[in-house]
């Protein structure tokens, strides 16, 4: 999976800035994408990874001015259509996923680190992510609505994700029919946990592993 990979999918990316551009969009995505894969997490380590790794990154990018800035590349980064940017990096990871086979699939909702504002009335983001254990990525994530929760968004989740043949691990709150459908008929299997939030579920399978 190397940086031509990348080009492939992303090489139809829409470019949001007008003209008189100084470096490639497609530049600044592989080189993106391959520094977060090397654990790079802030835009001063994207740019450094870059220069590091410039000559070696000459061979099939164009680079026509060199390695981008950090502030160039956060600035590309945010004017980026979110959801078309969303498409190409799923289907790149399905192509990863693919090569490996049959997978685990966690799905699981959390709450990210500070990012909530109580002064600025600004409630706390929740995503839900599917996890690939074989893979060891993240295959796909959403924001949990404002006025919804994990119940609602793991099903569009579902959607943007190819499961077929995989089994799909998720939490209680997951534990719900319409989700076990949608699991069936994208052609994979679940394992669920099951509490008290299903009735007398719980207590049915209890009394029968108990028989």
């Amino acid at each position: 999976m190397g940086p031509d990979s990348i080009i492939n999918h992303f090489e139809n990316l829409t470019d949001p800035r007008e003209d008189n551009k100084r470096h490639n969009l497609i530049d600044i995505i592989v080189i993106t994408l391959c520094a977060v894969i090397c654990s790079a997490d802030k835009w001063e380590d994207i740019e450094a990874y870059g220069i590091a790794k410039e000559e070696g990154y000459r061979r099939f990018l164009e680079l026509p001015h060199g390695i981008p800035s950090n502030d160039t590349i956060r600035r590309v980064f945010a004017s980026l259509n979110p959801e078309e940017f969303n498409r190409c990096f799923l289907d790149w990871i399905e192509t990863w996923k693919s090569s490996l086979g049959q997978d685990i699939i966690n799905i699981d909702g959390k709450t990210l680190r500070h990012s909530y504002d109580s002064a600025k009335g600004k409630s706390a983001i929740h995503m839900v992510s599917a996890w690939a254990s074989k893979a060891g990525i993240v295959l796909g994530q959403l924001k949990v609505d404002d006025k919804s929760n994990e119940i609602t968004a793991i099903p569009k989740l579902l959607d943007l994700l190819e499961i077929e043949d995989s089994i799909i691990t998720i939490d209680a709150m997951g534990t719900q029919k319409k989700i076990a459908e949608k699991i069936i008929d994208k052609g994979a299997d679940y394992v669920l946990a099951l509490k008290g939030n299903q009735g007398t579920l719980k207590e049915d399978v209890d009394l029968y592993f108990q028989d």
